[in-house]
């Protein structure tokens, strides 16, 4: 027995002894991954050592490869595109499992092609090309933000600020060409663009004299907002360039890519060198702060003793080797073996000293793939974790500003939530919020040391004149007409917008150009229309802001209020015999005598129990109360009150009285002696509803608006050119040919008619509520902005002064069509405060009426029986 209980303790020592062998020989021993990138660059130095570090942090954590150990080789691609595809064979030939890199996009973009075919993952902690697609290379991974974000919030940036051109200069290869790209697509989707773009050359190709020729051409141009998307020597020599032509100082707006912030983190620059870089705004990846990265900072700088700064980009390679890590343990936990096969695809090539027959292709690459894209885990960056577009998760930018000897932070920028001044993190945990009003950043310090944010452009020293379309009238040529012997316009529109242009603080070129035959008013519509293709740069003139002209241009607040008004024929009415009945409506008479009855039988049900003079027969008591009510009309009533509340009813019914007396002599006075005026024509409903013809002015959108808007049959309209037209159309009458019953203008056309016609008026109400403003599309940049200013600081001081100057001619002659009296001004006012008076009174009295209900009915019997 007990020779039974030593063999089983035997068997379970060995079981125990034996149980990690099998765990170690499940795992290998060591795992090689491999590293491409540029080591002498501003992010490889700062790489290098993040990636050291990183490794040496993962063989020292036995929770995450259980004893296999991490070996990673690093190779120097020297930002070429050769020299690392050259390497990445080399990798090939070995049993390295994954890469990370390459630090260059056009690095990336070769050897993507090489990981594909040997299912090898290629983790890429800086190329940001927006270009390198998952569907093109499905075993390429960037673990750092794509670009596409970057530009995204530039994008927001410059719609923040309100400028709607800039300037783009990239570096000329695939990070710096669909960089910009991704820039001009989200520029477009905020209705902004790029002016001007050119790329440059980078690296030792770097040429001075070709980026100051580039500078100066675009010190020409009207845009002062550049995006600067290079690299560090080729970044650093545009703005040297630029500072010794001038392009840095107050005026002019810098916002680089997150290539400045790389090194500015990573290094100090003397003093003279950042004078260069004042005023510029600066954009860098987003890193979450932690204690975990607090500490990695402190270690970072023990390691390098201050002599180099750790950048996003170093943090962004730190985590991709634990991103590596934890997916081979994955890997591993899954049953994964690490095994190659013979790359087949060259058999039969002679490889030369090439050695192609050595590479070999990672069998289980796919799993592995997998596992790190199912990675989610918190680095030194934040979240780790992919999108299903192989995106990280909630790509962030701060916003820098470089001043003094560093940056300031003056806000941030999420995909979540667009600009703030409060950090990402803190946003996450709330709603998505991206309403104007929530988007804010601090105060930047401009180039020039100003607090002003600069304008956004200038008017070019090579552009051409801008070419302003004036229409050219026939009629009502006060509002806009030619100067004889002269390419110059004069009127109340070309006196506002050329005082607006007086007022700016800078010079405006522009050329007045005409258009229209002279002979016919011109279509506006058409000149709208021409202002989208390009012929002209804008339109000034007597313009209507309409619906379907604003889907195509952009309008300035009017400067002038219009609508449009019907103008018809009246005569006048001579009061007769029977006029003393006009001051009221038949509806009037009709409620004021009820009240009077109303009034007589209130005092009676009141008095005649109290009060003997409202007692006696029937007959005597209907008389008393139908004269008392009568002579209160004259204020001649004998008949005393005496009770409380008959007395508060005749306090009340005597004022009424009042009212009503002074409204009656008021409009019976006005009726004697002001002339009455009447037309057939009450206004646009009575107008449509008849089928007599309607006069338009020829070019007006007021044909538009009857036809499409209105519904009025095409074959009723009659179009008018001048004031003299408008005169005869309405003297012939709709029943002679070519009369009219009424015409539909806008009203400062028909203020301007009637100045000079008194056979005419306005009938009804203006039933379009519009005005006149200058025209432009958004890519016109300087016309759209000059006239800006009218709206703005200069609006009222200008129209007065304009009017004033424009007006004074005819100003004095339109005084006669205001002010025309009502004769029935007094009777809706006076309808309803009888009516407020009377339910009143009507409430207050039930009460009163059903208290001497009884009495009532015995004193009313009483009464009888006398």
């Amino acid at each position: 027995m007990n020779l039974f209980w030593v063999v089983c303790w035997v068997v379970w020592c060995l079981g125990v002894s034996v149980s990690p062998a099998h765990v170690s020989s499940s795992r290998p021993a060591v795992v090689n991954i491999g590293a491409i990138f540029n080591i002498n660059s501003v992010i490889g130095k700062v790489a290098k050592i993040a990636l050291e570090e990183a490794v040496k942090d993962v063989n020292a954590n036995t929770s995450i490869l259980h004893g296999t150990k991490l070996v990673l080789t690093m190779q120097n691609s020297n930002s070429s595109g050769f020299i690392g595809m050259v390497q990445a064979l080399r990798f090939m030939e070995t049993d390295v499992v994954a890469i990370i890199g390459p630090q260059s996009s056009v690095v990336a973009h070769i050897i993507s092609h090489v990981a594909n075919e040997l299912k090898v993952p290629l983790l890429s902690f800086a190329a940001t090309d927006p270009t390198l697609s998952s569907l093109q290379f499905p075993f390429f991974v960037r673990t750092t933000q794509s670009d596409l974000y970057q530009m995204k919030a530039v994008a927001e940036i410059i719609d923040y600020y309100g400028w709607k051109e800039v300037i783009a200069i990239y570096v000329d290869d695939d990070y710096g060409r669909n960089g910009v790209a991704a820039l001009d697509d989200e520029l477009a989707a905020r209705r902004c663009r790029i002016s001007f773009k050119e790329g440059i050359k980078s690296g030792t190709e770097v040429d001075r004299g070709e980026i100051t020729s580039l500078l100066v051409k675009v010190a020409l141009m009207q845009s002062r907002v550049i995006v600067l998307h290079a690299q560090t020597d080729s970044g650093f020599m545009v703005f040297n360039v630029a500072r010794y032509l001038g392009m840095t100082d107050n005026g002019y707006v810098w916002i680089a890519t997150d290539w400045l912030s790389s090194l500015l983190d990573s290094s100090s620059l003397p003093e003279e060198t950042m004078d260069v870089l004042q005023g510029v705004l600066v954009l860098r990846q987003h890193t979450a702060d932690s204690d975990r990265k607090r500490a990695f900072l402190s270690r970072w700088n023990k390691l390098t003793g201050g002599s180099l700064g750790l950048h996003s980009y170093g943090l962004y390679a730190y985590d991709s080797v634990w991103l590596v890590a934890r997916a081979i343990d994955a890997f591993f936990n899954q049953g994964g073996i690490v095994s190659c096969t013979n790359y087949t695809s060259l058999a039969g090539d002679q490889g030369g000293d090439l050695n192609l027959d050595a590479m070999s292709i990672f069998d289980n690459g796919t799993l592995l793939l997998k596992d790190i894209l199912q990675s989610d885990f918190f680095g030194l960056t934040g979240r780790m974790k992919f999108e299903p577009d192989r995106s990280l998760v909630h790509p962030a930018y701060d916003i820098n500003n470089v001043v003094g000897s560093g940056l300031r932070r003056v806000g941030y920028w999420s995909n979540y939530s667009g600009l703030s001044i409060v950090s990402p993190e803190i946003l996450y945990a709330k709603p998505p919020n991206r309403s104007i009003a929530n988007q804010k950043l601090y105060s930047v310090i401009w180039p020039g040391e100003t607090l002003s944010k600069p304008r956004g452009w200038v008017f070019p020293n090579n552009g051409r004149q801008l070419r302003i379309g004036v229409p050219i009238r026939v009629g009502y040529r006060e509002f806009v007409s030619p100067v004889q012997g002269t390419e110059m316009f004069k009127g109340f529109c070309i006196d506002v917008f050329t005082a607006a242009v007086n007022l700016l603080p800078y010079a405006v070129p522009y050329r007045f150009v005409p258009f229209g035959d002279g002979r016919k008013n011109p279509s506006y519509t058409e000149l709208v229309s021409l202002i989208t293709t390009g012929y002209f740069d804008g339109a000034i003139g007597d313009i209507a802001i309409v619906t379907n002209r604003t889907r195509i241009v952009d309008f300035t607040q009017p400067y002038a209020a219009s609508g449009l008004v019907v103008v018809a024929p009246f005569k006048k009415t001579n009061s007769g015999g029977w006029s003393f009945l006009q001051p009221f409506t038949p509806l009037m008479w009709i409620v004021t005598a009820c009240f009077f009855f109303f009034i007589g039988l209130v005092v009676w049900i009141l008095e005649h129990r109290i009060n003997d003079e409202f007692r006696g027969p029937p007959r005597q008591q209907i008389i008393t109360m139908f004269w008392f009510s009568l002579s209160t009309l004259f204020f001649s009533h004998r008949e005393n009150t005496m009770s409380s509340l008959g007395r508060l009813v005749m306090l009340i019914w005597l004022f009424v009285v009042l009212i009503l007396t002074s409204s009656y002599t008021a409009s019976l006075t006005s009726i004697l002696t002001v002339q009455q005026l009447s037309s057939p024509i009450s206004g646009i409903d009575n107008l449509k509803a008849s089928d007599e013809p309607i006069g338009f002015q020829v070019g007006s959108f007021a044909e538009h608006y009857l036809i499409q808007d209105i519904g009025i049959s095409k074959s009723r309209l009659i179009p008018l050119g001048s004031p003299e037209e408008y005169a005869k159309a309405l003297q012939l009458g709709p029943k002679e040919k070519g009369g009219v019953a009424a015409i539909v203008d806008e009203r400062p056309y028909v203020e301007i008619f009637l100045s000079t016609q008194c056979t005419f008026r306005i009938v009804g109400q203006e039933f379009t509520r519009s005005g006149w403003g200058f025209v432009s599309i958004s890519s016109s940049l300087p016309f759209r902005l000059i006239i800006t200013g009218i709206k703005e600081r200069y609006l009222n001081a200008l129209l007065t002064t304009v009017i004033v100057v424009s007006f004074k001619s005819f100003n004095a002659k339109s005084e006669s069509k205001f002010g025309w009296p009502s004769c029935f001004v007094f009777s809706p006012s006076l309808c309803s405060l009888i009516s407020n008076i009377c339910m009143w009174l009507t409430h207050h009295l039930i009460y009163s009426i059903m208290f001497f209900k009884d009495s009532f009915c015995f004193n009313y019997v009483s009464m009888d029986t006398r």
